[in-house]
């Protein structure tokens, strides 16, 4: 006789730690992406690795290149401020750039705060843009989680320019905003290029372009939607982004 009242058990993968999550974001992204979906939202373990190798550029530009010579570098690429400074009196200009140097330096220092409060911005506005544009059903944070494991690939861009100095770049070389090999306009002289041309450039960076594949079908993941939604979604706001970047090139000249 069938026991018709009995339901046959249902196997479920069983969870993933999140060492493990963070290297199937490499290796097979839904998996980490499906677990998250399930109710595993945390993503302490992703941040604190982004900010440990932030950390690395921070001690390479300390001990080859000297905020001194980064707050130099910054003038330099920014020729209207350039001039501004060049018009100052000795002492003054000492001492606008000496805050300048530690303006930048802790800056650089509080990248942690930044981080923080850059992914809960970001994953705020992702979040209403898949779930109230496109009807999805995403938790806020579990679209939160999908972000710092699909930032994970950046860890490489901090990595490289890290190699570059202790590799022997030149100090005056460095550029604080644009310092691994990841785009086009790393390869562009920031001196002769249009400053919006060279903004442009920097958006089309092979990094930032995996990343935001991997935060687009993980987002639609979470909120039950097709991968169209979520390639929509992150990359209409990278759209949006690259405009507001250009246009403040053409505003620099």
């Amino acid at each position: 006789m069938s026991d018709l009242g009995v339901q046959p058990a249902v196997e479920t993968a069983p969870y993933l730690s999140q060492w493990q999550r963070i290297i199937c974001i490499f290796s097979a992204p839904s998996k980490t992406f499906e677990d998250i979906k399930r109710g595993r939202r945390s993503w302490w373990l992703p941040f604190i690795l982004i900010v440990a190798f932030s950390y690395v550029l921070f001690a390479g530009v300390t001990m080859k290149v000297g905020w001194s010579q980064v707050a130099e570098n910054v003038m330099k690429s920014n020729p209207k401020q350039a001039e501004q400074i060049d018009q100052m009196q000795p002492e003054q200009r000492e001492k606008a750039m000496k805050m300048t140097a530690t303006i930048t330096e802790v800056s650089a220092a509080a990248g942690p705060v930044f981080a923080i409060v850059g992914g809960l911005l970001v994953a705020l506005l992702l979040w209403g843009t898949i779930n109230f544009g496109f009807g999805g059903k995403a938790a806020y944070g579990e679209v939160l989680a999908v972000y710092f494991y699909a930032a994970l690939p950046l860890i490489l861009q901090p990595l490289l320019g890290a190699l570059a100095l202790f590799a022997g770049l030149a100090p005056e070389s460095f550029n604080i905003n644009n310092f691994a090999g990841t785009n086009v306009a790393y390869f562009l002289s920031i001196d002769e290029t249009p400053k919006a041309l060279y903004a442009l450039c920097m958006q089309f960076d092979i990094v930032n372009v995996w990343s935001s594949i991997l935060m687009a079908t993980g987002i639609a993941c979470v909120a039950g939607k097709k991968n169209s939604a979520g390639y929509i979604t992150v990359f209409g706001w990278w759209a949006v982004w690259t405009l507001i970047r250009v246009a403040g090139g053409l505003i620099m000249g």
